[in-house]
């Protein structure tokens, strides 16, 4: 980096940080009644203890217990913060007040520097243009018509990890596998394209490597500070071509590894784009492609084309949806099938009833399950309910107070000076932290036994207070795909290949624990890996989640 440069970005943060704190020695202190942890550290605030990998769940878990649905804490250099999950207060935040309380400006920014100008990175008439245009795609009517590629890929992830079966049963990590699948998936119901064949020992495709890495890499600590306190200095400045000059002067490593893997993303999706475009210019038969033709991008396509020029999308927002679509769905919906695995593997009696259940099912039917008797099977659609509720595969999201705001209470709390409290008052750039966790699991809305595993409560009326609370999320009242205009657009393409792949697998296999303790870690996205992995290159542990697997009887 130029020294003129380093020593221009180094004023532009300092300037920050002095603002910072002269603000908050100066500015009335808005949540001086609002219970909370105290701060602990002048630099990170609760920061470290909330996204700590191994004990953010732990903490997490005893602040909620302590203080209620709303509590202070403090993010970076003790900025004032809130941590969410009364639910009145999440319909408030996501529904109500949704242009009041927006995604974090870290977050905008990462993600449309990333991944492009997509659903993820937009807000207001432009996220709702966006997402008028992709509704359709994504309804239960497309869902029924995609369900056969989901199947064939389904059976040949089924046959592979046979493959790997002994006669005895043997140890398989089958979080890969289930990444595999997932963007398999995605590519050719998603795309038309095809990332991966899944044979045993093929070559991993290089966007799903890149795909798979962008994530741990904006987690690194250096990686972080650039992007909260440095490129709010520069987005926007220029042209993308000079932002793309300052990102290559600036001497860190891990910066350029990740526009390494931008670079991959986005030339892959770009010539996925093309491919599928040039496909229908020229007439040609597009039921022999990956998806046979019926695959989100080919439909979007069409429709893009006969759209007036009001609701049209530009090529490059078309271009965008295809990384924003494998960002979005990817990762999650893997590690979330990799959760179930594992539960199942720890409930041999609940496994061999749904076992059972997906038998009998595909027995009274010539073939492939359609959709809709997929989807009514009652204890698989119990245990990914469940399973969802308890186990959200992220756990925790940012929003930020574009102006003042109230937040009315589901249940009252208790101020530092013992008065009920039934409504907070947010300041504007005020950040918030949505739990979705810690709202799935409250016990005055879900009971007494709300943090335990039990698929059976969704198979018998659920308590009234579930409905009471009106929990503003778009599935089974969970807030784990969200609600409001930035509910996962994907939801349902989601739970049609949990389900697929759950009733493949099991009608097949056993699964049951290795020899080695799984362990999950809250990386953004909670992962699974071993208690005795070794670090990665990242500075966090190896993930992985190897289980028994044998031919069930």
């Amino acid at each position: 980096m130029s020294p003129p440069l380093a020593q221009s970005l180094a004023l532009l943060v300092a300037t920050w940080v002095a603002w910072r704190v002269l603000r908050r020695l100066v500015a009335k202190d808005p949540f001086a009644t609002i219970p909370g942890p105290p701060s602990a550290s002048r630099l990170a605030g609760n920061m470290m203890d909330i996204i700590n990998p191994e004990t953010a769940a732990e903490y997490l878990d005893g602040l909620t217990k302590t203080y209620g649905g709303v509590f202070r804490c403090y993010g970076l250099f003790n900025a004032d913060s809130l941590y969410v999950y009364d639910p009145k207060a999440l319909y408030q935040i996501i529904v109500k007040d949704q242009h009041i309380f927006e995604e974090s400006g870290d977050f905008l920014r990462t993600n449309a520097t990333i991944l492009g100008k997509q659903l993820t990175g937009t807000v207001g008439d432009h996220h709702r243009k966006q997402r008028k245009m992709l509704n359709p795609v994504f309804s239960i009517a497309h869902m029924r018509e995609m369900t056969p590629i989901f199947y064939s890929i389904g059976r040949k992830l089924r046959e592979s990890i046979g493959q790997q079966v002994s006669n005895d049963g043997n140890e398989i990590d089958l979080l890969p596998w289930m990444t595999r699948s997932a963007l398999e998936l995605i590519g050719q119901s998603g795309f038309g394209y095809s990332f991966d064949n899944l044979d045993v020992g093929g070559e991993e495709h290089a966007f799903a490597r890149s795909a798979k890495n962008i994530n741990g890499t904006l987690a690194d600590p250096l990686i972080s500070m650039v992007r909260i306190l440095v490129w709010p200095l520069v987005y926007g400045w220029g042209s993308p071509a000079f932002q793309r000059t300052v990102v290559d002067w600036l001497p860190w490593k891990k910066l350029h590894e990740l526009r390494d893997m931008t670079d991959v993303v986005n030339k892959t999706a770009i010539e996925v784009f093309e491919s599928t475009k040039r496909s229908l210019k020229e007439g040609r038969d597009i039921s022999t492609r990956a998806g046979g033709g019926k695959d989100i991008m080919t439909v979007l396509l069409k429709a893009n084309m006969s759209a007036s020029e009001e609701d049209r999308l530009p090529e490059d927002e078309l271009i965008a949806q295809i990384s924003g679509m494998t960002f979005a769905g990817m990762e999650t919906t893997s590690n979330a099938l990799s959760r179930i695995l594992h539960l199942l593997s720890e409930h041999p009696e609940v496994q061999e009833k749904l076992r059972k259940e997906v038998r009998d099912a595909y027995a009274s039917h010539d073939g492939d399950l359609d959709y809709d008797t997929l989807t009514a099977l009652p204890l698989l659609d119990a245990v990914c309910r469940e399973s969802l509720r308890l186990y959200a595969p992220l756990p925790l999201l940012l929003r930020e107070a574009r102006e003042d705001g109230i937040l009315p209470l589901f249940r009252p709390i208790t101020s530092t000076s013992g008065q009920e409290i039934r409504e907070v008052f947010v300041p504007k750039g005020t950040t918030l932290f949505i739990s979705l966790h810690h709202c799935n699991r409250n016990p005055e809305i879900w009971g007494l036994d709300a943090a335990e595993w039990k698929p059976e409560r969704w198979l018998e009326p659920l308590p009234d207070t579930v409905a009471e609370a009106k929990v503003p999320g778009v599935y089974s009242n969970l807030m784990t795909f969200l609600g409001g205009s930035r509910a996962c657009i994907g939801f349902k393409f989601a739970q049609l290949e949990m389900k697929v792949v759950l009733s493949l697998l099991l009608e097949r296999f056993q699964f049951a624990p290795g020899e080695k303790e799984i362990v999950w870690l809250n990386n953004g996205i909670v992962q699974p890996s071993t208690k005795d992995a070794p670090l990665s290159s990242t500075g966090r542990k190896e993930l992985g989640m190897p289980l028994k697997v044998s031919v069930a009887p």
